[in-house]
């Protein structure tokens, strides 16, 4: 397993060693041990998987401390532009976003930590997403962002007349309006 520094701390690509022949594939997903020894130690306690078609954007979403979450994201069938955003106000990448392709091709994840916003829009046919939480789901705590924020001015790499975004999630709040609560 290798891991890659996004320029945002904490915010990491995992590349795990996949091993193909003529039958297909093999990696390990997940091997606490191997994470760490990169000094990765989280507990995972919830798995979650969701299908989407094209277009479809998903986020910015996030908990609010005690209850933050990281993720850690990949994709098990087609290509997602996975987005994570820094919301620790006392972090050198304050309001910073970065993105990152993942595929079923690539087999990259997404090492989210706690205290980034995060969402991602579906750049092929379908996609199944796959990502482990250090935290369990608490509605009270859930929070978002607007994807369409002007002050983050993401590209959610999708045509933006066909964006295919839930009504939940079309009236976040922007950046400079939503509750946070994290430091580093």
């Amino acid at each position: 397993m290798q891991t890659i520094e996004t320029g945002l701390p904490g915010l990491i690509i995992i590349k795990p060693k996949v091993f193909e022949d003529n039958r297909g594939y093999f990696f390990e997903s997940f091997n606490k041990k191997r994470f760490i020894n990169q000094a990765l130690e989280y507990d995972f306690v919830q798995d979650n998987e969701s299908l989407s078609t094209y277009g479809i954007i998903r986020g910015l979403h996030y908990q609010l401390a005690p209850y933050a979450q990281t993720k850690l994201m990949r994709v098990i069938y087609g290509k997602i532009y996975d987005v994570a955003v820094d919301l620790r106000e006392n972090s050198p990448t304050y309001r910073q976003w970065y993105g990152k392709e993942l595929s079923s091709e690539n087999k990259e994840q997404l090492l989210i930590p706690q205290g980034f916003a995060h969402g991602f829009s579906v750049l092929s046919d379908k996609a199944i997403v796959f990502y482990k939480c250090d935290n369990f789901y608490q509605p009270e705590s859930e929070r978002g962002i607007n994807y369409k924020d002007p002050t983050l001015n993401i590209d959610w790499r999708v045509n933006p007349e066909q964006a295919i975004v839930s009504a939940k999630d079309k009236v976040l709040p922007d950046f400079k309006e939503a509750e946070m609560n994290f430091s580093i």
